[in-house]
């Protein structure tokens, strides 16, 4: 049976269930500046985007222009807020999530792209003891655009690609697993099928953003079973 050449996961909503702490963080860094953004409007405007396009937002709803210094400053205050609630337990996995992590390092090369900073995936990988499983890892740090650009997605193929030369390493072969419409806009974009998961998003939404399946939660997938709902399987000459 078909497994895919590389998994690519993001982070947020797909691994850990960390959407409503960086909502939370980021209003606590805008500290009443601005009109109130409550989880709504974090869930449709911001969700999937990294701390740079989200603040440049906030800033300019709240009057404030989003110099490249002012954006730095507010996500260095919010990466303080984010670490010491992270460091309080609160960023859990999604069940399964870990399970799947593992199973697809087992498989073949696994990468993480992710608009969070590296300095919020780090130590959560590391305490859900799933830090090696990765083999190359985007964050926001590398790439100058965040999703829905493709930057990510297209650097994490090129990193993996060069590092295992013989896996037959191409967009094409490989899956995105994501949760918001701007992740699969980013996957897509650089030629690789999507699996999204409905950690925050409906299944209609999701589908509508270009997914190639939608699974209610990570629990029970497989490698193969990753491929199946990708259509890998069904690629001529794809083994």
């Amino acid at each position: 049976m078909a497994t895919p050449a590389a998994v690519l996961f993001d982070f947020d909503g797909v691994i850990v269930d960390s959407e409503r702490l960086h909502h939370e963080t980021m209003v606590e860094t805008m500290a009443g500046q601005g009109p109130a953004t409550p989880w709504e409007f974090y869930r449709e405007n911001l969700m999937g985007l990294d701390d740079r396009g989200a603040f440049a937002v906030l800033l300019k709803r709240a009057g404030i222009e989003p110099t490249p210094e002012e954006v730095r400053r507010r996500i260095a205050r919010k990466a303080e807020l984010f670490a010491q609630h992270a460091a309080a337990g609160r960023v859990p996995a999604f069940p399964g999530a870990v399970d799947l992590v593992r199973a697809c390092a087992a498989a073949g090369p696994v990468g993480l792209c992710s608009g969070a900073l590296r300095s919020d995936v780090d130590p959560v990988l590391a305490a859900l003891d799933i830090a090696d499983c990765f083999a190359e890892k985007v964050t926001a740090e590398d790439v100058p655009a965040s999703k829905p650009d493709p930057a990510c997605y297209r650097l994490c193929v090129a990193r993996l690609a060069a590092k295992f030369p013989d896996r037959g390493i191409a967009p094409a072969a490989c899956v995105a697993i994501e949760d918001t419409g701007d992740g699969i806009a980013s996957a897509r974009g650089a030629g690789i099928p999507v699996v999204a998961v409905e950690t925050n998003l409906s299944a209609a939404v999701l589908r509508a953003a270009g997914a190639a399946a939608v699974v209610e939660r990570l629990a029970g997938l497989t490698p193969a079973r990753l491929a199946a709902l990708a259509g890998l399987a069904r690629t001529p000459g794809f083994t």
